[in-house]
C-alpha cells in the first residue's frame, strides 16, 4: 500500500488551515463591520410607564433638566443611508441641552431649546469626528436652536399621568440656517416634570447638510430631528 509523503501531508494541512481562516473571516467581518458602522444612538420618544399624576401647576416658568430615568433630556438626529441592496439608518444624540418655557393662563407664550452640536455622538468615534467637523461644521455652528414663535394652548394636557399632544410652531436653526417648523409633540405631566417628545421631519439640503467625500453610501434627503425634553419648574 502506498504511503503518503510528508510534504503532501503538510500541504493538505496547510490548505485546511487556510480554509478555516477564510471561513472565520467570512463569519467575523460582517460582525466587525456592524460594530464599526452601527445604527448609532437614537433619542427615543417619551415613556408613560409608571408615570404619576402631576403635582405642580402647569403655569409658570420651566427649564430643561436631566432626570435619571428613560425620559431624561436628549436631542439628536436620524438619517438614512442608501446602500446597494439595503437601507439602514444612523442616529446620533446628546444630553447637553439647555432651554426654557413660559406658560401663562394655560398657554405656552415663549420657549427656546439650545443643543450643543459638538457633543452629538453615535456609536463610532471616528464617524463622530467626521460628522461634527465635515457635516455639522461645529467650529462655525456650535449650537442648534428651536425657538417658539407662536403661542400654543397647553391647557388640555392631561394631569393624570397620561400622554397628550400639543402642536408647537417655531424657528429651527441648524448650521446657521433658520426655517419655520410646525409639529405635533407628545406631552406628559409626570409628578413635578413635564416631558415633551417628537420626531421632526427635516430635509438636510434646506439646512446646508451635504454628503462629504468620505461618505461611501448615499444619504437620503429626508431625516429626523429626534427630541425628548424633561422640564422642571424654576425656583
Amino acid at each position: 500500500m502506498p504511503q503518503n509523503k510528508p510534504g503532501v501531508n503538510k500541504m493538505v494541512i496547510a490548505v485546511f488551515i487556510v480554509l478555516i481562516v477564510i471561513l472565520a473571516l467570512v463569519a467575523v467581518v460582517p460582525m466587525i463591520a456592524s460594530m464599526v458602522m452601527g445604527p448609532g444612538v437614537r433619542t427615543e420618544g417619551l415613556s408613560a410607564e409608571d408615570a404619576e399624576p402631576a403635582t405642580t401647576d402647569l403655569n409658570g416658568e420651566w427649564q430643561v433638566a436631566r432626570i435619571r430615568d428613560e425620559n431624561t433630556t436628549s436631542v439628536g438626529f436620524t438619517f438614512f443611508e442608501i446602500l446597494p441592496g439595503e437601507r439602514k439608518h444612523t442616529s446620533g444624540s446628546t444630553q447637553n441641552v439647555e432651554g426654557f418655557a413660559e406658560i401663562e393662563g394655560g398657554s405656552l407664550t415663549a420657549g427656546e431649546v439650545v443643543v450643543d452640536m459638538a457633543s452629538v455622538s453615535t456609536d463610532n468615534e471616528r464617524r463622530d469626528i467626521n460628522v461634527r467637523n465635515k457635516i455639522l461644521s461645529i467650529d462655525e455652528y456650535p449650537t442648534a436652536t428651536f425657538t417658539i414663535t407662536e403661542p400654543a394652548d397647553v391647557s388640555a394636557v392631561p394631569d393624570d399621568g397620561t400622554v397628550g399632544t400639543v402642536t408647537l410652531t417655531g424657528d429651527l436653526e441648524v448650521r446657521g440656517v433658520s426655517k419655520p417648523v410646525t409639529h405635533e409633540f407628545d406631552v406628559l405631566r409626570d409628578g413635578e416634570h413635564v416631558i415633551v417628545a417628537g420626531d421632526i421631519p427635516i430635509n438636510r439640503h434646506e439646512y446646508g447638510v451635504e454628503s462629504p467625500d468620505f461618505v461611501a453610501a448615499s444619504i437620503d434627503d429626508e431625516g429626523e430631528l429626534n427630541i425628548r425634553l424633561s422640564l422642571e419648574k424654576t425656583e
